[in-house]
């Protein structure tokens, strides 16, 4: 297990995971990050360097104190080999796996070995797979051979104009975390709470402002760069306002030069609907996610 440190290296790492999209995506959009500061504090483990199979993102040993907290004890995984994998994966440097955990990855192959690393720990998994998209300005600039404009035209109906004179561009404060957690399909607990502050605090947010001054539409980012937790409150709803804040959000982002991606659930018709009148891009790999807990 090698430890990359110094920029340098870890320059290197990114430049090599852009040459592996897609199926590097939440791997690449995680460096990218770190390249630009590391706000999260993460650090890249590798099996070799610089001829790796495996690259392993998680947070620094410090930040990981609660064993029940999987939203900090997080894993972004990427293999060329995934049948490979499991020796370094398998190790408790690398992967602590007496703690309640979740893995992420734009590679369904990893299932398998992960599958043999929970029946080893003696511990019980939820694999969660969604669908994946990439920014459409991002993925002209990544993977413009997936990019077919043409089809991307005829996508989507035309959505509902904004009315500025009721709703305001703004951005996020720490108090609208309980807000966020309360919507966020992943969330509604105190863990993924103090996790939504986190993202508050350290990344662009966006959202619409009501009448009455209050957040009723957003979007983030998390740790990864991926475009998250984007909701509006049920009473708002039927008027666009996910597809307005999501595009403002887009716009802001891209000048910053950020790697933007997003997924939708696979029986999410509508946030499907809104991800096709956006024009993003789908990827011929899937979003998956593994919650892990030991038994």
């Amino acid at each position: 297990m090698f430890h990359l440190q110094g920029s340098q290296k870890l320059q290197m790492l990114e430049k090599s995971l852009r040459m592996a999209l897609p199926e590097s995506l939440k791997v690449y959009g995680t460096v990218f990050h770190m390249n630009q500061g590391n706000p999260f504090k993460l650090k890249a483990l590798v099996d070799a360097w610089p001829d790796y199979n495996t690259v392993v993102v998680r947070p620094q040993e410090q930040e990981m104190t609660d064993d029940l907290d999987h939203y900090t004890n997080t894993y972004l995984i990427y293999s060329k080999d995934p049948k490979q994998s499991q020796e370094l994966l398998g190790s408790p440097e690398v992967i602590n796996w007496k703690q309640h955990l979740q893995i992420q990855s734009s590679q369904s192959s990893l299932n398998t070995v992960i599958q043999n690393l929970v029946a080893i720990n003696s511990s019980k998994v939820k694999h969660t797979q969604c669908n994946l998209f990439m920014i459409l300005d991002t993925a002209k600039k990544l993977l413009p051979s997936l990019v077919d404009e043409k089809n991307l035209a005829q996508k989507g109906d035309k959505p509902t104009s904004l009315d500025q004179e009721m709703f305001k561009y703004s951005t996020l404060d720490v108090i609208h975390a309980a807000l966020v957690n309360r919507w966020w399909y992943f969330g509604g607990n105190e863990r993924s709470r103090r996790f939504i502050e986190r993202c508050i605090r350290i990344f662009p947010s966006f959202c619409l402002l009501g009448p009455e001054g209050t957040p009723v539409s957003w979007s983030l980012m998390d740790h990864t760069g991926e475009l998250r937790m984007g909701a509006t409150v049920p009473e708002y709803r039927g008027q666009s306002l996910i597809y307005h804040i999501g595009t403002y959000q887009v716009q802001t982002l891209a000048k910053l030069g950020f790697p933007l991606y997003a997924h939708t659930a696979r029986d999410n018709h509508l946030i499907q609907g809104v991800v096709a009148q956006m024009h993003h891009v789908p990827m011929p790999c899937d979003w998956n996610q593994w919650n892990c807990v030991p038994v």
